[in-house]
């Protein structure tokens, strides 16, 4: 039962626009329930693990500065205090579901089986987005004829849409790229790319293009110079094959003013000005502005009226202060610490498959949050947190094999003493 659960809950995260999602209560919801109720399931009695969680450190530390901010909110800036509560609890509840998953999961074939999950809930909402994609007709561009998949109502989610889909992008290619022993897998790896790449497009989001390039560029350079030479090529002879509306938005970029002057188009344009009015707002707040507060504060620091940063790392400095920026370099950090022990520890095809797919999942998920702010977003960003728990776990089951197999402990290789000449 534990296991179909934590299975429906890889795919109500994601695809909560397509389910009820209020109790009748508030500030609680369908997710805060399942995860209640699997948190209730979980095995009692379980031996304590020799290691705590990577990312527990980093995690509770930036829950105590989103904390620290709300408490800023409310003292400065007082407002609807049960809409703030409710903000507060949605920001720290989905990166739970890390520790959720760390404890419940105890075996590789339910470990694998949820992994299976994560993917066959990317490939299903990429197909939503190319549905969408047709139902408009892939032609030229058109602002409101953006894809976003499950992640909102209309084209106004496309952006955040995008970043999942560049995010777990790499996880199929890493599949197809690596397990060369396992042609039907790669085979449907390799659709599950061409789906996901599909979804990328349709999204037309700019931001989403360039972090795709960036993470199939760089499981490609893993491979040797010749094989990124020869894929890339491939790749850019795709790129003349798209729908011509993809290159008008990329050229939207770029603008010619009315004196014939180079200029950035007005989105981009805003983003450089909303960046500074943030700036200006710390600097005048060094331990930021409040929780949820940012939308209130920046009309008086720019031309824009209640728009979002469109950058989570100024967002966070902006609302909760040079310490909250610290502490989520410091969960980044975190994040890619564990996913380096996934890389040393891969000693096969199969964990090199998973080490590389998440190392550089998480470096799309750190770009997606340089453009926009989908940090604090549960249907982006649950079942990334899903993810980092099965990897840690699938490393730790794969440690205790080979401890098992020797009958001695095996060190992770960070922590092996140097060998004496």
């Amino acid at each position: 039962m534990l296991k179909m659960l934590l299975a429906a809950i890889v795919v109500y995260l994601v695809n909560q626009i397509h389910f009820p999602s209020e109790l009748g209560l508030k500030g609680l919801n369908v997710a805060n329930l399942m995860f209640l109720v699997a948190l209730l399931m979980l095995p009692r009695g379980q031996p304590q693990a020799r290691e705590q969680p990577m990312l527990k450190g980093a995690l509770l530390l930036f829950f105590g500065m989103l904390t620290f901010a709300f408490i800023v909110a409310q003292l400065a800036r007082p407002g609807d205090i049960l809409q703030d509560v409710t903000y507060l609890k949605n920001a720290i509840f989905y990166p739970l579901f890390y520790f959720l998953f760390l404890a419940a999961v105890r075996d590789m074939r339910t470990l694998k089986f949820l992994l299976f999950m994560v993917l066959l809930v990317v490939a299903v909402a990429a197909l939503e987005a190319i549905r969408e994609a047709l139902d408009y007709g892939i032609g030229t561009f058109a602002e409101n004829h953006r894809s976003a998949g499950p992640f909102g109502m209309d084209y106004r989610s496309a952006n955040r849409a995008g970043v999942y889909y560049a995010m777990f992008l790499p996880l199929f290619a890493s599949v197809a790229l690596n397990l060369r022993d396992r042609k039907w897998l790669r085979m449907i790896a390799l659709g599950g790319v061409l789906l996901t790449a599909a979804a990328v497009v349709f999204t037309y989001s700019r931001q989403s293009y360039f972090i795709a390039l960036a993470g199939i560029a760089i499981l490609l350079m893993r491979r040797g110079l010749f094989t990124a030479l020869l894929l890339g090529g491939v790749i850019a002879y795709s790129i003349t094959l798209l729908p011509v509306g993809v290159t008008e938005r990329v050229e939207q970029t770029q603008q010619t003013g009315d004196y014939g002057q180079d200029e950035l188009d007005p989105s981009t344009a805003s983003r450089f000005e909303i960046w500074q009015g943030a700036v200006r707002m710390w600097s005048e707040q060094p331990w930021g502005i409040g929780l949820d507060r940012f939308k209130r504060e920046i009309g008086n620091y720019s031309g824009f009226k209640h728009f979002d940063a469109h950058n989570f790392y100024v967002l966070t400095l902006a609302e909760c202060g040079i310490q909250g920026l610290v502490a989520l370099l410091l969960l980044a950090a975190a994040l890619l610490r564990l996913a380096r022990r996934a890389r040393r520890l891969a000693y096969d095809a199969e964990s090199r498959t998973l080490a590389w797919g998440f190392t550089v999942c998480t470096i799309c998920m750190l770009l997606g949050n340089l453009y926009g702010s989908p940090f604090l977003e549960g249907t982006v960003m649950g079942d990334y947190w899903i993810l980092c728990a099965l990897t840690e776990r699938y490393f730790r089951l794969r440690q205790a094999e080979r401890e098992n197999a020797v009958g001695v402990v095996v060190p992770a290789p960070a922590e092996r003493a140097p060998v004496p000449a």
